[in-house]
């Protein structure tokens, strides 16, 4: 079945008492069994039945259920936000004197999560350049658990060779986990160009307009220890797991997700283009530019598509507050892949903990607006960025 159908159309694992078509919210902790032996096989994972909602719950599997047929994963899970499925992923991986290889450019949590918070633990930071492809090998060493990446970095929009960073990496036996969540897995087939694990904050394009958070670790089943931990480990230890209620409402997102998200790609380009024709903003960044540095490699890596994210350069700091403050549209806040466009000055918001200094090695510019591009008319989108930045002519 297409893509389409699958997000839709996947059956139940247990088919429902009542025959509903959609999903129930399952809003309940514990789970009946008919007999001892049925009871201790369910609790031991030998049948496929939920024991206790903290590690399995049947609105929440079925959605796991939907993205495993969507991506041809191994196993899916999810968890209640996308830092936790990030943090149990990486928890899969890591010990007292591993080390992570990844980039500066990463989301200011993400960031702050392998370089403060694991290294607490022992868990070294191996902070690399990871377009360059010689200093990601020599960065890999025998102490190394992965190599972790955003495919589109927030919000540098920078994109990384992915077939050529899992070359590297598997030589070395070291799994590629990445964040994928610039791009639907809908629209990707990272599996073909070498990646091992997806992480995705599902609290983006599947809730749709906001409504719920959520993450989800898509495991291709190429490191089969990673999945093993996060079922019999982490999940019981750490209690990270999506609810029933968030996994519902992102269920009939998912059922949306790719309507919405080619309009919204077909936004962000219109956007971007006509933004380009606006004197005051000194540089647009979208990757589905052509001119754009990483537009060929994009759309070799994720296809036609480029997502809706893009950022806006002005004069100075005070010019992105100016033009934040003028917005009547456009809504000041943070999420990204809203149903409503929105905007952000990321360096004094994400980022605003992070010193000057490291700022510039991530390069969050204090002049940068993101914008995240929602399902508005673009006619009227235009309008309003451009009666914002109208005053600073």
């Amino acid at each position: 079945m297409k893509k389409q159908t699958i997000a839709i159309d996947t059956p139940y694992v247990r088919p429902d008492a009542y025959g509903s078509l959609a999903v129930p919210i399952y809003n309940n902790v514990a789970f009946e069994f008919d007999d001892a032996a049925e009871m201790a096989d369910a609790f031991c994972n030998r049948i496929k039945a939920p024991d206790y909602a903290r590690v399995e719950n049947p609105t929440v599997t079925n959605l796991e259920q939907r993205v495993r047929l969507l991506t041809n994963a191994a196993h899916v899970t999810a968890f209640n936000s996308g830092m936790a499925a990030i943090s149990n992923t990486l928890l899969a991986v890591a010990s007292q004197g591993k080390n992570i290889v990844t980039s500066h450019h990463l989301f200011g949590n993400t960031l702050a999560l392998i370089s403060n918070t694991l290294l607490r633990f022992g868990v070294k930071p191996r902070l690399r350049d990871l377009t360059d492809l010689q200093a990601v090998e020599d960065a890999i060493d025998e102490h190394t658990c992965c190599v972790f990446l955003e495919i589109v970095t927030n919000p540098q929009l920078e994109v990384a060779d992915l077939h050529a960073i899992a070359e590297i990496a598997h030589q070395k036996g070291v799994p590629l986990i990445v964040d994928s969540t610039v791009i639907p897995f809908t629209e990707t087939h990272l599996r073909e160009l070498g990646v091992d694990v997806e992480v995705v904050s599902s609290t983006k394009y599947l809730s749709g307009g906001g409504t719920s958070l959520g993450g989800l670790v898509i495991d291709y089943g190429t490191f089969p220890l990673i999945n093993q931990r996060i079922k019999y480990e982490l999940l019981f230890n750490l209690g990270a797991y999506m609810t029933s209620q968030a996994a519902y409402l992102q269920t009939l997102g998912l059922e949306t997700l790719d309507v919405r998200y080619q309009r919204q790609a077909a936004n962000a380009l219109q956007l971007a283009e006509g933004l380009r024709e606006l004197g005051m903003i000194q540089n647009v960044n979208y990757i589905g530019l052509k001119d754009n540095p990483y537009y060929q490699l994009a759309q070799r890596q994720f296809g036609k598509t480029a997502g809706a994210m893009l950022t806006i350069d002005l004069a100075s700091k005070d010019a992105c507050f100016r033009f934040l403050n003028r917005l009547r549209l456009i809504h000041r806040a943070t999420n990204l892949f809203d149903n409503r466009t929105l905007a952000i000055h990321p360096a004094s918001t994400i980022f605003g903990l992070f010193p000057e200094h490291q700022l510039e090695k991530m390069n969050v510019r204090q002049t940068t607006i993101r914008l995240s591009v929602g399902l508005e008319a673009v006619e009227d989108l235009l309008e309003d960025l451009q009666q914002a930045l109208e005053d600073d002519l």
